[in-house]
This record gives structure tokens, C-alpha cells and sequence, in this order.
């Protein structure tokens, strides 16, 4: 029977949606696996993580920088859709932008390990940041403002100033086990709050 071609669309729009899922479980392992162990780490250990063949990768990302921009990219998105989704869910805009800072600083930790390897390629990494910046400086500001409106912080703080607080607060952390970047970040958002 002759269905016009009207029967494959479904099941081509469900491949679609698998592939993506297969992707981004990809990239989140690549994550995980570069946090833990840096972006040198062997692919076979992200492979395992994802629960993949080392072909499976290759497949998706044919070279080490690929994969690393794809999870770049990744995280920003992840970040990036991860403010209104708590705004909406936290209690108040407060706890909202506590929760976006700490992924913030969790992006923030791949972020450096990635920014190493991708300086070699100056326009690359350029585009990069840009992108960085163009995604999370509104949802940051999206964040501060509600914040603000809800009487909880200081008014007229500016999101590209504090992302650059928090990412100079996190340059070096994972060098010196002595130093926790997460405790002053944790610090410096407090600091935000409005005097009572």
C-alpha cells in the first residue's frame, strides 16, 4: 500500500530525536571525562563512559578538536537553557541564580581545559568566547534582573561582570588542591545579597 511517503516521516523524525539523544549521551560522557581527566584523555575512556565503541565517536566527531568544540558548544547550550528552567523552578530568584552559578562553574572547569588546547587556534577560539558570551551574558542578566526585582540582591549588577568575577575566581583551581574556587564563588554570591 502507497501511503505517499507519509508513514516514513515519523519513524525519521524518531531516528532524528535518537541520534540527537546518542549525541548529546556522547558529550556529556566527553564532559565528565574531561573534567575528571583533562581533554587529553584517552577516547577509549569516553567511549566507555558513554557506553559506545571508540568507533561510535570517530564516527560523530572524526578529530579531537571536533569533539572538543561539540562539547564546548554543548555545555554553553546546557547552561544557557538550564537559567530560565531553574527560574521557573527554584523557590525564589535567588536560589535561581545560586543553582546557575554553581553549573556555571561547572562548565567553567571544562571551559579552561578546553580554552588550553584550543589557543592554538586563535580565530577558532575566538569565535568560541563569542559565542560563550553571546549565549550565557542574557540568561545571566535574566537572572540578576529577577533577583533584583524580588528585593533579594543589589540592583544594577551587571552579568558580563560578574561571569568574569566568577571565571577569574575559578582560573587555576584545579592546580592547587588547597584552593576552592567553589567556596568563593559561593562567597561572592553572597556578597551580592541586599543589605537588610
Amino acid at each position: 500500500m502507497n501511503d505517499g511517503g507519509k508513514g516514513a516521516e515519523p519513524a525519521a523524525r524518531s531516528k532524528r530525536a535518537d541520534a540527537r539523544r546518542n549525541e548529546e549521551t556522547l558529550l556529556d560522557a566527553a564532559a565528565s571525562v574531561f573534567v575528571a581527566s583533562g581533554v587529553e584523555a584517552p577516547v577509549r575512556d569516553i567511549a566507555a563512559k558513554a557506553g559506545v565503541g571508540v568507533g561510535t565517536i570517530y564516527r560523530h566527531f572524526p578529530t579531537r578538536a571536533d569533539l572538543i568544540i561539540a562539547v564546548y558548544r554543548h555545555q554553553v547550550e546546557a547552561c544557557a537553557e538550564a537559567g530560565p528552567a531553574l527560574l521557573e523552578s527554584s523557590e525564589t530568584p535567588y536560589a535561581a541564580l545560586t543553582r546557575w552559578i554553581d553549573l556555571f562553574v561547572d562548565f567553567l572547569v571544562t571551559k579552561h581545559g578546553l580554552a588550553a588546547v584550543l589557543q592554538s587556534d586563535n580565530g577558532g577560539f575566538d569565535t568560541l568566547h563569542s559565542y560563550f558570551i553571546d549565549r550565557l551574558q542574557p540568561v545571566g542578566t535574566q537572572l540578576l534582573e529577577a533577583a533584583a526585582a524580588a528585593g533579594e540582591i543589589r540592583p544594577g549588577l551587571e552579568a558580563y561582570e560578574l561571569m568574569r568575577g566568577v571565571g577569574n575566581l575559578c582560573i587555576g583551581a584545579d592546580h592547587d588542591p588547597r584552593y576552592d574556587a567553589r567556596r568563593l564563588v559561593a562567597l561572592l554570591i553572597a556578597g551580592l545579597r541586599h543589605p537588610r
